[in-house]
């Protein structure tokens, strides 16, 4: 179809001179038989991969040298759109010369900027990505047959985004890592959702088992869970919730402070306990012969130098009310 014959040019602008030539014009399109293999000293291998969210079908044809696990060569058959017809060219290309171990480590995303005629401009529109990803997933399953597994032994953890093939895993480690509470701060650090985005949330033009939002909500409450059960156990001072704090501080004042006070006719309340900047202040009242005495400020001084040693923290503030 040349532009033409569509209503407007426009949409040839989205896609790159070497998408354009490899759909029509693809360097690896053809298949090998047991004969050629035999002729080379190979071991054929044949992987077949179709796409249920376009359609898509694409076989991949190995030549595997069995002495040394390398590709000698490959060709490819597509059945599908010409953005898949370009992705499984370029991706029969770059498997070529590699161990299976190699190419096992070719993305759809190396065959994306492979297809780029800059580096910085996408070789196709973002919702054209899921085309591409049939290179990865074929090249796992030729990998699986040669190797005499079960694909899925091969595959890491569950992938997420299928564009940018990024797992589960990689993100909840990248929400606990950077604290990331939104997909935009998710996507400084990876490729997840920039392309196709139908695994960012619910609405998009796939339907998915999980999606972005859930992975970052769920990480994000599991790291508060986690926290509070550390504030609950905690004997760090530090790491103790507010309310820990608080019934540690009346314990310490009950037990250690408060006796000494009485034996000279004197008290105190313990009015607040607030967090600010990072310093715990207790706010205290003297009682009895404590709220007229002159060394009132001495003897404060001395119950925060007490309580910091206590608590084995200098993060404490203590002051009269």
């Amino acid at each position: 179809m040349g532009r033409n014959d569509l209503i407007t040019g426009n949409v040839w602008e989205q896609y790159s001179n070497k998408v354009i030539e490899r759909m029509n014009n693809p360097k690896f399109l053809g298949e090998f038989t047991e004969e050629d293999a035999k002729k080379r000293n190979a071991k054929l291998v044949v992987a077949d991969f179709g796409s249920e969210a376009c359609g898509d079908a694409v076989r991949l044809y190995w030549l595997v040298d069995p002495k040394t696990d390398k590709i000698i060569d490959a060709r490819f058959k597509s059945f599908g759109c010409g953005t898949a017809i370009a992705s499984s060219d370029v991706m029969t290309e770059l498997t070529i010369g590699k161990t299976v171990d190699e190419a096992m480590k070719v993305t759809n995303l190396d065959v994306e900027k492979a297809l780029r005629d800059e580096p910085d401009k996408p070789a196709f529109p973002p919702q054209k990505m899921h085309c591409s990803v049939m290179a990865y997933d074929v090249i796992m399953e030729a990998a699986a047959k040669y190797k005499g597994k079960d694909v899925k032994d091969l595959k890491d953890d569950e992938i997420v985004c299928e564009c940018a093939r990024v797992t589960r895993k990689e993100i909840e480690d990248i929400v606990r890592k950077y604290n990331v509470k939104t997909v935009e701060e998710l996507q400084k650090y990876t490729d997840a959702g920039k392309y196709c985005k139908s695994c960012v949330a619910p609405g998009g033009h796939e339907e998915r088992d999980v999606y972005l939002v859930d992975i970052i909500r769920e990480v994000q409450e599991q790291m508060k869970k986690e926290k509070l059960n550390e504030a609950a156990t905690a004997e760090d001072f530090e790491k103790m919730s507010l309310i820990k704090k608080i019934k540690a501080i009346e314990e310490f004042l009950d037990k250690k402070i408060k006796p000494m006070l009485a034996m000279d006719g004197g008290s105190l309340e313990l009015v607040d306990i607030r967090e600010e900047d990072g310093i715990t202040k207790v706010y205290v009242k003297y009682l009895g012969a404590c709220a007229t005495c002159a060394s009132g400020a001495m003897t404060l001084y001395a119950i925060e130098e007490e309580m910091k040693k206590h608590f084995n923290t200098d993060k404490i503030k203590v002051e009269q009310v």
